[in-house]
């Protein structure tokens, strides 16, 4: 039910998208359901006063409900996905924060960096040059602008009373315009399956006033943490109900380098090494050389360390056991027991099927 009772404006106007649409179909699912006991009733066998006609087979005036209506239904709701997917597009700045309350003239949105980690939420204010994890604070009546990204797995950033789901994606920058008009406290969550953690990747979204905004922005700078590329290294580990942490600073351009893959110290940005490759390749995209120093899906790098081994690449004495890993045996490799033993073709069956009265020739 929080979906329908939304506190920012984005969120409403999608809450009545929900609700027109359901509108539209029930004008054909409700008299479907109500006609169909009708004439189970009329035409049953109980009833005399029914009409029967075994000859009946067209009639003008039933075809022309029976098509029009959907059609109207396909044309309402296709002008309504028509206009709702240009005005509700998250890339669009925002032209009002409520309805008919334009967004003030000389009134700057909030920037806020969002970070899908396993399993918890960074979000770092570049502005204020502060971050926090599992917390967001909102001031309420201001545009908030969101530049989303994730780690290593997809995620979709979900907050249902502010907007909907936004996807964050390993390498790639969503954007989401939105906008909160009451203040409150809600939940954030992660709309996309990541594993073990992933019922426990929510956060707190907290309205407030302007006023309070920057009490809250004063009390987090005062906070005297500071978020690192060290630290964040160490925060990108996977780990489960993390409790809400504050950063007084932000080391610049993290996000940045977040998104390229490059937090970690050594590692090469993947806009510098595209950037190489389009002036190796002199900006033609059908030279042989174009692309030739970005390692290919796969074969890019993690955000920390190096690449792993396949376990199917590692010699046997590295695959070692587990629940889901048997250690190789330590006898003789594959085909070369015996080698030239007749029984190596030998392929009669072990337990050959006899026919009635016959004797047994097989191997046992």
């Amino acid at each position: 039910m929080v979906v329908m009772n939304p506190t920012g404006d984005i969120a409403v106007q999608q809450r009545n998208l929900i609700l027109f649409s359901t509108g539209i179909m029930l004008l054909i699912i409700i008299p479907v359901m109500v006609l169909t006991v009708l004439f189970a009733w009329k035409y049953r066998r109980g009833n005399t006063n029914k009409t029967y006609d075994p000859n009946f087979d067209h009639s003008t005036t039933l075809e022309l409900v029976i098509w029009s209506c959907p059609l109207l239904i396909i044309i309402a709701l296709s002008a309504v996905t028509w206009t709702s997917t240009h005005l509700l597009d998250p890339f669009r700045p925002l032209e009002r924060i409520a309805p008919g309350k334009p967004v003030p003239a000389g009134v700057k949105p909030l920037n806020v960096q969002v970070v899908a980690l396993d399993w918890k939420w960074l979000f770092v204010y570049p502005d204020l040059g502060i971050a926090t994890v599992n917390e967001l604070a909102l001031p309420v009546d201001v545009p908030v602008r969101f530049s989303i990204t994730s780690t290593d797995q997809f995620n979709t950033f979900y907050a249902p009373t502010l907007a909907g789901m936004i996807y964050a994606m390993p390498t790639m920058r969503s954007e989401l315009n939105a906008v909160l008009n009451k203040a409150g406290d809600s939940w954030g969550y992660s709309g996309n399956y990541t594993g073990r953690g992933y019922s426990h990747m929510r956060f707190k979204l907290r309205g407030v006033s302007p006023d309070d905004f920057n009490r809250w922005v004063a009390g987090v700078k005062g906070s005297g943490g500071a978020l690192t590329s060290a630290n964040y290294i160490a925060l990108a580990k996977p780990s489960e109900k993390v409790p809400v942490m504050r950063f007084a600073s932000v080391e610049p351009k993290l996000f940045d380098r977040v998104v390229n893959r490059c937090v970690e110290p050594g590692k090469p940005c993947m806009i510098d090494v595209m950037r190489q490759d389009m002036l190796r390749g002199g900006g033609n995209p059908h030279d042989p050389h174009m692309g030739a120093g970005m390692p290919p899906g796969r074969g890019a790098a993690p955000l920390t360390g190096d690449k792993p081994t396949p376990a199917l690449q590692k010699a046997p004495e590295e695959r070692g056991s587990g629940p889901h890993n048997t250690a190789p045996q330590k006898s003789a490799p594959p085909g070369q027991l015996k080698p030239g033993d007749p029984r190596n073709r030998d392929m009669t069956a072990i337990t050959p099927i006899l026919a009635p009265g016959a004797s047994r020739t097989g191997r046992v």
